[in-house]
């Protein structure tokens, strides 16, 4: 897909990653963008950190959930083409995000045969694909994938990592939100983040102080009426 409009690395296990792509389907359906979806593992990403020092206790095999799903996301491309990874992440990520928690359930769940199979028949797709779940040689094309992404952005970043108008086009991470914006509001919001990271001096813009992203699967339902913003001309309405 070298004619991409966007290529968008993601783990499928990352909420924000997930709430982005939700923002770019629905810029997709009005500027008739096509977006490659490659990967970006967490797990690799970190596989020289002590988790135990430095995550809490259940990001470990959650980011190893994460590497399995790329494992069968991987498959999925190899055997059924690119749109297929669209189409499966799309369906993990209304699974596992816009689903509410199971009561006991963890991160490592994800990554078992018995969570992903339904997820897969659900999107049409082969219920044998799951066998890829263990298969790690497919764990050197999603490294190889993973430095693809840092390398466009330096390696002090997360997931999502958008490369825009790729090969030459800028890249940036993120952008980070936590809730979806308003479908009129989408590309407003969209034409911004790109005009801002286009331009070659552009370093960072980031604030530590954020929300838990709006997604069911972490037990936050979407706020329908206290934080709807409306943007105009830049500028932004807040209704009560």
């Amino acid at each position: 897909m070298a004619d991409a409009d966007v290529r968008f690395y993601f783990d499928p296990v990352c909420p924000f990653a997930w709430m982005t792509s939700k923002w770019v389907r629905l810029v997709m359906a009005q500027r008739d963008y096509t977006v490659e979806w490659r990967f970006i593992s967490l797990r690799l990403v970190n596989a020289h950190v002590d988790y135990a020092a430095q995550f809490p206790p259940e990001y470990e095999a959650g980011h190893t959930a994460g590497l399995r799903l790329l494992r069968v996301a991987a498959r999925t491309r190899a055997e059924h083409g690119p749109a297929a990874v669209g189409t499966l992440y799309e369906a993990l990520g209304r699974r596992i995000f816009d689903t509410p928690p199971e009561p006991g359930a963890t991160g490592g769940d994800r990554g078992t045969r018995g969570y992903l199979e339904p997820v897969l028949t659900g999107a049409g797709l082969p219920a044998g694909l799951a066998d890829a779940l263990e298969d790690s040689s497919y764990d050197r094309l999603i490294q190889a994938e993973t430095d693809e992404a840092l390398a466009l952005t330096g390696k002090d970043v997360g997931t999502p990592i958008l490369h825009f108008q790729p090969p030459a086009g800028v890249a940036f991470f993120g952008p980070v939100i936590s809730r979806l914006p308003a479908e009129e509001d989408a590309v407003a919001l969209w034409d911004h983040v790109v005009g801002l990271a286009s331009f070659p001096g552009f370093a960072e813009l980031k604030r530590s102080l954020r929300e838990l992203p709006q997604l069911r699967g972490l037990g936050v339902e979407p706020d329908q009426v206290g934080a709807q913003e409306d943007w105009h001309g830049g500028s932004r309405r807040q209704h009560r």
